[in-house]
């Protein structure tokens, strides 16, 4: 039943992929992960589609080390309201080239000598409310809240199968000629489900620091640091370990769209070694009447 509704959750994210028509919005994120305080415009939608390309990508649950693809890494931001925001983020598929196998705390479907695997994505949902715009001296303020979907077989080896939780404070600040220079940060908590533990869970502090600077009309340059912490002694909870990374790249718009890569460094022992992201994001026009 999880594959089925999986499949059904992913057919309809390529039905809203082919809308047409873009314009551009003020909230601008691909290639970071850390959210923008701004809200697109109500009754418009951002569609996001990406590929990510990790270096010796760690996966301590099931004992599994490789170079992960994250194939269809998708984000759908719909404008509800001038001020609220939903969202679905998740990847259509990840296939990881296996270079070695340690202990696995959890039964998997693998062959003993396969030497790669793959898996549909677990999927988020998210809701995005601006509390207070930001003033010439002090910094506009949202909260986002939102819940993972238990969408991925923790079987292949890739993901865990889990449903977590998160709350997020946004705070944003524009400075320099024309609000050049956009700077946002994210500080929250994430309730992470323990995969081997029963009735055990962990809960992380989440953060991002960001800011993408305005080079002209057509370029933006793009950089954050973004991760989880871990609260519990030692590393913690197996699969709900710190990780970290930083994100460095360019936005480029053109015919309509805004296409972007970015270089990523792991940041902590359980995060990938390094990495690439190339994408593209579609803002469309007003397509439905938003709440007032």
């Amino acid at each position: 039943m999880r594959s089925k509704s999986s499949l059904l959750l992913f057919q309809m994210l390529l039905i809203a992929a082919s809308l047409s028509f873009a314009s551009l919005a003020c909230a601008q994120q691909r290639p970071l992960i850390t959210e923008d305080v701004d809200i697109i415009p109500p009754g418009s939608m951002r569609l996001e589609v990406g590929v990510d390309f990790m270096q010796n990508a760690k996966f301590p649950v099931s004992g599994l080390t490789g170079d992960l693809t994250r194939a269809g890494v998708i984000g759908v931001n719909i404008g509800l309201a001038p001020n609220v925001e939903i969202q679905i983020e998740g990847v259509a598929q990840n296939f990881l080239s296996i270079n070695s196998r340690g202990p696995s705390a959890i039964p998997l479907t693998l062959a003993p000598g396969a030497n790669s695997t793959s898996d549909f994505g677990d999927f988020t949902l998210w809701t995005k409310i601006k509390l207070r715009k930001e003033t010439a001296h002090l910094p506009s303020v949202g909260f986002r809240f939102g819940v993972q979907l238990p969408n991925s077989n923790q079987g292949t080896g890739i993901g865990l199968n889990q449903t977590n939780a998160f709350g997020q404070i946004l705070v944003g600040k524009k400075f320099g000629h024309n609000a050049r220079v956009n700077t946002f940060g994210n500080l929250g908590i994430g309730i992470l489900t323990a995969p081997t533990r029963l009735f055990t869970q962990n809960d992380v502090v989440t953060y991002g620091l960001a800011s993408i600077v305005r080079i002209n009309k057509q370029f933006n340059i793009a950089g954050e640091v973004n991760g989880r912490a871990n609260t519990r002694p030692g590393s913690g909870p197996l699969g709900t370990e710190s990780q970290g990374e930083a994100r460095l790249g360019m936005q480029i718009r053109a015919s309509g769209l805004r296409f972007d890569f970015a270089g990523i460094k792991g940041l902590t022992s359980r995060s990938p070694r390094s990495g690439i992201t190339v994408g593209v994001t579609y803002d469309t026009p007003s397509i439905f009447k938003p709440a007032q």
